[in-house]
C-alpha cells in the first residue's frame, strides 16, 4: 500500500478522530490542521480553515501533500452554519488544496444529502458539485446514522423512563455505523482506485434496524420491560410550524423552528439508500463488524453516557 501524505482537517471530531487513527495505521504521514492545539499523536497545525491565507501560511506552508481528507461538518445544521462550515469552509480548503496542488480529495458528507429537504443538506450538496467539478480524484462518504445519535435515550431507559418513538416505531429504518468502522472507509479510500471519483453511501453491518428494534434491544440487555410512548409525528410539525410563526419576529425562535424541522426529518425519514421511490435497506452498502447493540452492552456494562452535544434529539 503507497504511503500518502495527507492533509486531515477535523481531527478533533469523533469521526475524524477514528479516520486519523485508521491513516496512520496505513501508514500514512497525516498532518492535521485544527483551529486550536490538540494531543492527536500526530503533527496539529493551527489556523482558520474558512480563511484562504491561514490555509496555505500555516496549514500547507507550501509542502507538498497527496492528499485531504475533510472531517468538517457544522455542529448545529442551521442555515446560516451550515453554508459556513458545510459548504463555505469545504470551498475554501478546496480551492487552497488546488492551489497546492494536491491531486485527492477526500469529503465526509452524509447520506441524509440523498432526500434534501433542510438547509444543511443542500449546503452539503452544492459542495459536493464544487468537488465534482473540481478536477481533482474525489471520493464523497455519504455514511448511515452514527452510533452516537443513536444513543440518547439509553439514560432515560436505566432511569425507568419510556423509550419514545414516532409514529408506530417503524418508519424509520438505518444500518448504523462506527465512528471506527468508518475511520476505517474513509481511510481505504487513499489507495483504492475503485472508489476514486465516487459518491459512496456506506452503513454498518446488518440487518437495517427500526426505533423499536433499539427499545427491544435495550430491554434484553437491562433484562427488563422497557415501555414505549409513541409520539405522533403530527405534534412535532405543529411545533416547528408554532415555531416559524414565533420565529417571524424572533430569530432566536427561527432556529428552533429549524432544529424541529431538522428533527422532524430524522423522525420520518429512514437513514438508508433512496432509490428515488422507497429507502432500499438491501441496497445500503454495508462494512465494518462494529454494531450498536454491542455498543450499547458496552455502555451498560461500564455504566457509561454518551455525551450528545448537538446530536440531542429528546
Amino acid at each position: 500500500m503507497a504511503s500518502k501524505r495527507i492533509l486531515l482537517v477535523g481531527a478533533t471530531g469523533t469521526a475524524g478522530r477514528a479516520t486519523l487513527d485508521a491513516l496512520v495505521a496505513d501508514g500514512h504521514e497525516v498532518v492535521c490542521f485544527a483551529r486550536s492545539t490538540a494531543d492527536l499523536g500526530v503533527e496539529v497545525r493551527v489556523g482558520d480553515a474558512g480563511d484562504p491565507v491561514s490555509l496555505a501560511s500555516d496549514g500547507f506552508r507550501g509542502e507538498a501533500f497527496d492528499t485531504v481528507v475533510s472531517c468538517i461538518a457544522s455542529r448545529s445544521g442551521t442555515a446560516r452554519d451550515a453554508w459556513d462550515v458545510d459548504c463555505g469552509v469545504n470551498v475554501v480548503l478546496l480551492e487552497a488544496a488546488q492551489a497546492a496542488g494536491v491531486g485527492q480529495f477526500i469529503l465526509l458528507s452524509a447520506i441524509c444529502v440523498q432526500k434534501p429537504m433542510l438547509e444543511f443538506q443542500h449546503a452539503k450538496l452544492a459542495f459536493e458539485a464544487e468537488l465534482v467539478r473540481s478536477g481533482l480524484t474525489y471520493s464523497i462518504v455519504r455514511p448511515t446514522a452514527f452510533f452516537k445519535s443513536l444513543s440518547g435515550q439509553l439514560d432515560r431507559v436505566r432511569a425507568g423512563k419510556p423509550f419514545l418513538v414516532f409514529g408506530d416505531g417503524l418508519l424509520t429504518a438505518c444500518k448504523p455505523i462506527s465512528d471506527r468502522d468508518l475511520g476505517l472507509f474513509i481511510a481505504q479510500c487513499v489507495n483504492d482506485p475503485s472508489r476514486a471519483n465516487q459518491i459512496l453511501p456506506i452503513g454498518g453491518p446488518g440487518p437495517a434496524i427500526t426505533p423499536l428494534d433499539q427499545a427491544a434491544a435495550l430491554s434484553r440487555m437491562l433484562d427488563r420491560p422497557v415501555k414505549v410512548k409513541r409520539v405522533p409525528v403530527a405534534l412535532i410539525s405543529a411545533i416547528r410550524s408554532a415555531l416559524r410563526v414565533l420565529g417571524r419576529v424572533s430569530p432566536k425562535m427561527a432556529e428552533k423552528a429549524e432544529l424541529a424541522g431538522i428533527g422532524r426529518y430524522y423522525a420520518t425519514e429512514s437513514m438508508l439508500v433512496w432509490d428515488g421511490a422507497r429507502y432500499d435497506a438491501e441496497a445500503t452498502p454495508e462494512t465494518g463488524s462494529d454494531t450498536l447493540f454491542e455498543f450499547y452492552a458496552q455502555l451498560i456494562a461500564e455504566d457509561k453516557s454518551v455525551a450528545l452535544g448537538d446530536h440531542s434529539v429528546f
